[in-house]
């Protein structure tokens, strides 16, 4: 078309006809031509044929023309020069189709090539290889396809909130690890940007780009001018990874480049994904494997006609042959013969789609007759029943049991003791016999007895270490023999001698304790009203002196463990001995008693009231934080003692003259000075004219000045960060390091080292404690990763955790916030709580616990035994450590009531599944009796004392663990 339109301008009025095989090719005629229709116009003036090597001659016909003398030769020239036109375009033509046909060529070519790198990639994901190489054939296809690029695939960690890998093949490996961790987040590079939009983020320039701030002298170490993300998301909305394409030069995608991109996104998410599944797949054949083979019971499964298919290991305690022996045979040969047709009709009933539980005899190869607990379920394919599974267990063991009980429970139906009999194989202990006996002194009846734990007996006035002796006795497999107060059924208390002995089968394992019971109540109540009388004043019932001595010298070690603030009060009844002269010593002794019963009304549960003598009385207030806790006590008693008392017909007003002395005056190795104090404070009183109550003071408005200026140097070194962590290593007994606690140091700039013993106590009762609390757990959070760099690995770090910051409402939040901001895992962390903060508002703590647990964080109990909380109420709290408090170690190898408690504190923790910590070993005979008594953990200057973090780096190198 292009040679006849150009062979047109040459014609002026006559027409070319261009023919091929009688085929008209074109007719090229001038724009202004007027068709003749003549006979004449119709023959052709001139002819002539173009002959083309393996092709059909032209043929070119001229017809027409203007009227003038024209000649055939002319008319023959003008047809000679018009081939000669043709022949010249049609070579051009054909160059123009031969470079036209090479350049398809190469397109073709190119195409087929990156089809092969497809294929290619696909191969590898559809393949068994690794998802690695996978992604790096990926990786090595889109830089083949977008030339000039750099692929790499960075892949998201399970939360989505960080890269934890990256593959690049042709990126140095040092910045895909500089990328590794990189967050998750809006304005992170192109790649965390891309992933937390989900959206392609294309960076043109990196090094103005704010996006890749922080990482711009990174790119520029590795001459990267631009960067295009594209985010990889699963079919289940998941972000899987990104995609990014480096390049050299500054730019964005063009079109067909992102069409490129989002075809290898499409491979990745498939790569990743299968990945998974495969993953996925493994797992839960691993999984189903260790069922079948680590099973305690023989597993089995059976064809359709009942041949065995597979068998576990322990088929062969049942049968003495082992499984290779029993596969393709059928199960009837190994059941008794009594029992095959119950057995077959069993199990043509599982082949039916039913499970079955039911019981069966066999016989192993030695003749030992079994009874079996078999539970069959059908095999399920495609809604179809395709064999038999089943579980076999051995309960040959179980009923004689059960006869050996039925014959005890005949022998001892009879006592008139209470006797109770419990299972120790199982769990809880559960009784499965009590004879008529005790139900008699319980009170309630066998059935509501049977399956329940004896300790349903137990009230709130159960001694808790008795029934720790008990469990001790049970724990041990010996017998017990202990006085206990019980509850019976209708509320009553009642008192039991309990004797109970372990039951032994024929290998000497316990399998059942006998527990005999014997209702003693009378005796107790006997026993503790003379107990009551030797600790009580006879008149007002109020402790006699002796014994408010002796519970002053009990609350002030505890006082002093705690460092809590013990107060005395000294009571003496003004102009008292009046009433007595006038009304007789029997009136005044109904006034005193009324005295002592208003005085009891006023105190708080745990204060000590006693009578010191006369018209004299004692008041002791523990588990104080200030004084003015005590003033207001005392303003009660005051007010209380003044209204007016009326015995029969009289009416009497007394007022009472109160002397008060504070353990703060001194320091407790002596607290009987405290009643001393008191007694000086009283007569003090009594000349200001009585009806008042005066403080013992004793130097302390300096000691009050001096907690004043702690107080402002406390807030100073919060403001000034002039505190420091110390890390002393918890130790094993062979020396390896199993731990770490985190110790708060503070250097003054001026006073140089104060201990925590002196400013901890004051910042719990200004509250400074709470920012204190949280920079420790801030700080120990950002050690971790150095400490797990130093080899510390799976060692956790625990940190002395507060009463005030652990009632705080926002304690938990602000915990993981911590842990997410500092990017480790809950469980290289342990806190450590006291008995005392476990024991207030229990509901609440236990919460608090738990959500700990799932949390993953650690709990152990620190300065164990120092308090008197609930071991029932303990043992259900979950923590999994406790330490045993210095107060017990110091004397352990000469004081045997303190090697005693450390004893019991470790057997229980033992039987509780808990680990046990020994704090403040200082000698080689402390580490060895406390390694002798079944401790694991040390603790203390003997071991290691507490160093900061760079001098344990160099105690760690020593250690030969590390």
């Amino acid at each position: 078309m292009l040679l006849l339109r150009e062979v047109r301008p040459e014609l002026g009025d006559y027409v070319l006809h261009v023919e091929q095989d009688d085929r008209l090719l074109g007719e090229p005629v001038a724009l202004d031509h007027a068709h003749d229709d003549s006979e004449q116009a119709l023959q052709p003036l001139a002819e002539r044929f173009i002959d083309f090597p393996g092709a059909s001659p032209l043929r070119l016909s001229i017809f027409g023309g203007p009227p003038g003398p024209w000649s055939a030769s002319s008319l023959l020239s003008t047809g000679v020069g018009a081939g000669s036109l043709i022949l010249s375009y049609l070579l051009a033509f054909s160059i123009g189709v031969m470079r036209l046909s090479q350049g398809r060529a190469r397109q073709l070519d190119h195409a087929n090539r990156q089809l092969q790198y497809q294929y290619r990639a696909q191969a590898l994901i559809a393949g068994e290889t690794s998802q690695d190489k996978s992604l790096e054939a990926v990786c090595r296809m889109l830089e083949r396809q977008v030339p000039g690029a750099f692929c790499t695939i960075m892949l998201c960690d399970d939360t989505q909130t960080y890269f934890h890998d990256g593959i690049g093949p042709s990126l140095p490996s040092k910045y895909l690890q500089a990328l590794t961790g990189v967050k998750i987040g809006p304005e992170v590079g192109a790649c965390g940007s891309a992933a937390y939009s989900r959206e392609l983020v294309i960076c043109e320039d990196l090094a103005t780009d704010p996006r890749w701030e922080g990482y711009q002298d990174l790119v520029k170490h590795y001459e990267l001018a631009a960067c295009w993300s594209f985010p990889v998301i699963s079919s289940r909305g998941q972000v899987l990874a990104t995609v990014a394409l480096y390049h050299s030069e500054p730019g964005a995608p063009d079109d067909q480049e992102r069409q490129l991109a989002s075809k290898a996104v499409d491979l990745v998410a498939l790569a990743i994904e299968r990945h998974r599944d495969r993953q996925a797949l493994v797992e839960s054949e691993q999984r189903y494997r260790s069922l079948f083979t680590h099973h305690p019971d023989a597993v089995f499964s059976l064809d359709m006609e009942g041949h065995f298919l597979s068998l576990n290991p322990q088929v062969a305690e049942i049968t003495g042959l082992p499984a290779s022996e029993m596969l393709g045979k059928h199960f009837s040969q190994f059941v008794e013969t009594t029992d095959i047709p119950l057995g077959q009709a069993l199990f043509e009933s599982a082949r039916t789609g039913r499970a079955l539980r039911y019981e069966l005899h066999n016989r192993d190869v030695r003749g030992t007759l079994h009874e079996l607990d078999v539970t069959t379920i059908p095999i399920m394919m495609a809604d179809r029943v395709t064999g038999v599974f089943g579980i076999a267990k051995d309960i040959t063991a179980l009923k004689k049991d059960e006869t050996r009980l039925r014959i005890l429970e005949r022998s001892v139906e009879a006592s008139v003791h209470g006797v109770l009999i419990v299972d120790a194989n199982q769990t809880d202990m559960p009784i499965i016999f009590a004879n008529h006996a005790f139900s008699r002194i319980s009170g309630y009846s066998n059935a509501e007895i049977k399956g329940r734990n004896c300790r349903f007996l137990q009230g709130h006035e159960t001694d808790p270490q008795t029934v720790q002796e008990i469990r001790q006795g049970l724990d041990d497999q010996r017998d017990v023999q202990v006085t206990l107060c019980n509850y019976r059924k209708n509320g009553e208390r009642f008192w039991n001698d309990l004797h109970i002995s372990p039951v032994r089968d024929e290998h000497g394992a316990v399998s059942h304790f006998i527990g005999v019971v014997n209702d003693v109540s009378q005796r107790i109540a006997d026993q503790a009203a003379l107990t009551h009388q030797a600790s009580h004043d006879v008149l007002t019932d109020a402790y006699n002196r002796a014994k408010f001595e002796e519970r002053l010298k009990h609350h002030a070690e505890i006082a002093r463990r705690r460092n809590e603030l013990l107060v005395v009060f000294f009571i003496d009844l003004d102009d008292f001995k009046p009433i007595n002269d006038t009304h007789g010593h029997a009136m005044g002794d109904r006034l005193l008693v009324a005295v002592a019963e208003r005085l009891a009304t006023e105190l708080r549960a745990g204060d000590t009231l006693g009578r010191f003598g006369g018209d004299e009385f004692l008041v002791l207030l523990p588990n104080l934080e200030q004084e003015h806790q005590a003033q207001k006590v005392v303003d009660r008693l005051l007010a209380a003692l003044t209204r007016p008392y009326k015995v029969d017909d009289h009416v009497f007003r007394l007022s009472a003259s109160i002397g008060m002395a504070s353990s703060r005056e001194m320091s407790l190795q002596h607290p009987e000075q405290l009643i001393m104090w008191a007694d000086s404070a009283m007569y003090a009183a009594k000349k200001q004219g009585g009806n008042t109550a005066l403080w013992y003071r004793h130097h302390f408005n300096m000691g009050l000045s001096k907690r004043v200026e702690l107080r402002k140097d406390i807030q100073e070194a919060i403001e000034k960060d002039e505190f420091s962590l110390h890390y002393q290593p918890l130790m094993s007994y062979d020396g390896d390091v199993l731990g770490f606690e985190a110790l708060i140091r503070w250097q003054h700039p001026t006073k140089g080292q104060i201990s925590p013993g002196n400013f901890i106590p004051v910042a719990e009762i200004t509250g400074q404690i709470i920012p204190i609390s949280e920079w420790v757990l801030a700080q120990v959070c950002q050690d971790l990763p150095q400490l797990q760099e130093l080899g510390a690995e799976g060692c956790r770090v625990a940190v002395n955790l507060s009463p005030m910051q652990f009632q705080r409402p926002t304690f938990l939040s602000q915990l993981e916030q911590c842990l997410k901001e500092s990017h480790i895992p809950p469980h290289w962390l342990e806190l450590e709580v006291t008995e005392g903060v476990l024991m207030e508002d229990q509901e609440v703590t236990i919460s608090i616990l738990h959500a700990l647990r799932e949390l993953g964080v650690g709990v152990a109990i620190d300065d164990f035994g120092t308090g008197f909380s609930s071991l029932s109420y303990l043992k259900q709290l979950p923590v999994s450590k406790v330490k045993i408090d210095r107060s017990f170690i110091s004397d352990l190898a000469v004081d045997g009531n303190d090697r005693a408690i450390v004893q019991s504190i470790i057997s229980m923790a033992q039987h509780m599944e808990l680990q046990v910590v020994a704090e403040g070993v200082e000698t080689e005979d402390q580490l060895q009796c406390l390694a002798d008594d079944g401790c694991e953990i040390f603790q203390g200057f003997l071991l290691a004392k507490p160093m900061p973090l760079e001098q344990l780096e160099q105690f760690l190198a020593r250690t030969p663990e590390f």
